[in-house]
């Protein structure tokens, strides 16, 4: 293990209990304010940023990582970037038109965004060319000044704002765990009584309210909420389900174990892996930092997969799939090695651990706790494993992927030069 590894790896914790770090910020330029009335909904005032990436066709790819891509911007060490997000649903049927995919869910014209539809425009030429990898929309790359192979990107996540005010889920009867590509699917498995026969003559098969849900969401009582009924309000939890750098070349990660290399060459953004991706984790959002491994010079960072409300497991197989803009800090870790992505909050360093079977992600993310513990806390691996056993909560981040995310929470503040 490298004397880099954890012991230098948070800035805002373990830097707090006095261990060395290298953090290459680099010198921002002052930052602007994000405009008021551009697609905000209401909530705290924005975060300055440095930059805005916005989800043109030419900073959008279509479900993948292509490494060494033109960049979307290239910024510095230390600076802010604010990133337009766009959700892959009702932009991503080429056959569809999303007016009239939106349509009939009642969204009127001037509420569907338009990036979306010149996204849409694009996607027979992408097809053509060989350019779908997946079903995410991703926004990116960010190249980063100064990052290398070896180093580590931390980035802060500032704000996050809806740029609509709806979002989709679906249900199928045999979606998401109850899916027959599941792990978990035995032959003879019941699906749900959700009906299978889709109506004909709705526009990209959908069924409002029994295949595909569109979710109001406004301001209530000072908070924003998804409306789920008359009678049930449901907070949003804004985030992205996909924050990734440019993956090892030649190394990719399927949706199964013994999965082949795809044909495309570019890893997809379905599973994730060690580059980070469509980790779905609810609380990768505002105050929590992400750390990520870098593989390729500049990092190279895609944002997408925008969600404004989901739980643990996204077990009908997608969260409130709601387009998003975000604000982040992005800073260059100068020679600190990460082997997995992990995360930090005000109260918890949450530990990752990411394999196809569930059993095996478990594992994981205890190994990496007791890793933790051991060379941020100076615990005893006995030691590291009894905490991780009575004081560490494992959830199931996702499970719907094929490819399984645990996060295991450790709690800042049991220790005492933590305690408030």
């Amino acid at each position: 293990m490298s004397p880099n590894h954890w012991s230098s790896a948070s800035r805002r914790s373990v830097l707090a209990a006095g261990l060395a770090a290298t953090v290459a910020a680099g010198v921002a330029a002052p930052a602007q304010a994000a405009p008021a009335g551009n697609g905000s909904r209401g909530g705290p005032k924005r975060a300055k940023w440095h930059h805005h990436l916005k989800s043109t066709p030419d900073n959008l790819h279509w479900g993948g990582f292509p490494i060494g891509w033109e960049p979307g911007l290239t910024m510095r060490s230390g600076q802010t970037v604010r990133v337009d997000a766009l959700s892959h649903q009702g932009f991503t049927n080429p056959a569809v038109n999303p007016r009239d995919y939106f349509g009939a869910f009642g969204v009127k014209p001037g509420d569907i965004l338009r990036d979306g539809l010149a996204f849409w425009q694009t996607l027979p030429e992408r097809q053509a060319t060989g350019r779908q990898y997946g079903g995410h929309v991703l926004t990116g790359p960010i190249y980063v000044e100064g990052a290398e192979p070896g180093d580590t990107i931390a980035i802060d996540i500032l704000d996050i704002d809806t740029r609509v005010p709806y979002g989709f889920n679906n249900t199928a009867p045999t979606g998401g765990v109850m899916a027959t590509f599941y792990p978990g699917w035995r032959e003879g498995d019941a699906g749900l009584d959700i009906p299978a026969e889709i109506p004909p003559g709705l526009p990209a098969g959908v069924w409002p309210d029994v295949r595909t849900h569109l979710y109001r969401t406004g301001m209530f009582r000072g908070q924003e909420v998804v409306f789920f009924a008359d009678d049930i309000i449901i907070p949003t939890h804004k985030f992205m389900g996909i924050i990734a750098v440019a993956p090892p070349t030649g190394e990719f990660i399927g949706n199964t174990e013994d999965a082949p290399p795809p044909a495309t060459g570019v890893q997809s953004s379905t599973p994730p892996g060690k580059f980070g991706g469509n980790m779905d984790v609810r609380d990768l959002n505002v105050g929590t930092t992400l750390y990520l491994p870098v593989f390729q010079p500049g990092a190279q960072i895609f944002i997408g997969d925008p969600h404004s409300c989901q739980g643990d497991g996204e077990v009908s197989g997608t969260a409130v799939e709601h387009s998003l803009s975000g604000t982040f800090r992005v800073t260059v870790m100068k020679k600190v090695a990460t082997e997995l992505p992990w995360a930090e909050t005000d109260d918890h360093w949450i530990m990752m651990g990411i394999h196809w079977d569930l059993d095996r992600a478990m594992r994981i993310a205890v190994e990496k706790t007791v890793d933790f513990l051991v060379t941020t806390q100076g615990l005893t691996v006995p030691k590291a494993y009894s905490f991780a056993s009575i004081a560490v909560n494992y959830h199931n981040a996702e499970v719907v992927d094929r490819t399984q995310v645990v996060t295991g929470y450790i709690p800042k503040s049991v220790f005492k030069g933590r305690r408030r």
